[in-house]
């Protein structure tokens, strides 16, 4: 009897010892897979926060370019319109210093006699108040002397610099003023400097 119940107790043991060991093999499988399931998702966590990243820094990257270049082309556009502001000072500058009396004695002299010989039509000068004066002495009287024509000295109000002359009472004119010799000699150099910064860029 004593052997049956030292079996029984035997095979009881050895059912246990099965069972906790499935149970503890079950247990460690899951445990096995829910480890792996935590490293896909950390995997795919991490790989997310990599590619997310490198999405930023791209997106980063292209906008400081495209900051990069807009800051090239204001500089550019800035430093084209100071030389070109600089061009249209000095050619105001040159021709107000050009402009002495006696040039426009020379000037004026000459137009008269191209346009009406030695005789014939009466000549209004319009010049700036200064200029007028300076001209009104000695150069007025040479150019009557020398022209023989009737030439008459008004002040231009919108006139700094150069002339504008007339040979029909007013109605009309050519226009010599520090403005329009300005603009006609920008015409001609601010195309070529324009030229010049676009060559260098």
């Amino acid at each position: 009897m004593s052997d049956q119940i030292k079996e029984l107790i035997e095979k009881i043991n050895q059912e246990g010892v099965v069972a906790a060991q499935e149970k503890a093999a079950q247990i460690e499988k899951q445990a096995q897979e829910e480890a792996d399931m935590i490293v896909r998702k950390a995997q795919a966590q991490a790989k997310k926060i990599v590619e997310d990243a490198q999405e930023k820094v791209e997106r980063l990257k292209e906008s400081s370019r495209a900051e990069l270049q807009q800051a090239g082309r204001d500089f550019l556009l800035g430093l084209k319109e100071g030389i070109l502001g600089l061009l249209e000072r000095v050619i105001v500058k040159d021709v107000a210093v050009a402009l002495t009396a006696e040039e426009l004695s020379q000037m004026i002299s000459g137009i008269i006699k191209e346009c009406c010989g030695q005789g014939g039509k009466q000549a209004v000068v319009y010049l700036s108040a200064p200029d007028k004066s300076k001209l009104e002495g000695h150069f007025l009287n040479k150019l009557k002397n020398e022209l023989k024509n009737g030439i008459e000295l008004r002040q231009g109000d919108d006139i700094r610099a150069g002339f504008m002359i007339s040979f029909d009472a007013g109605k009309s004119h050519f226009d010599f003023s520090e403005k329009a010799l300005v603009q006609y000699l920008q015409t001609q150099v601010k195309p070529k400097v324009e030229q010049i910064l676009k060559d260098t860029k």
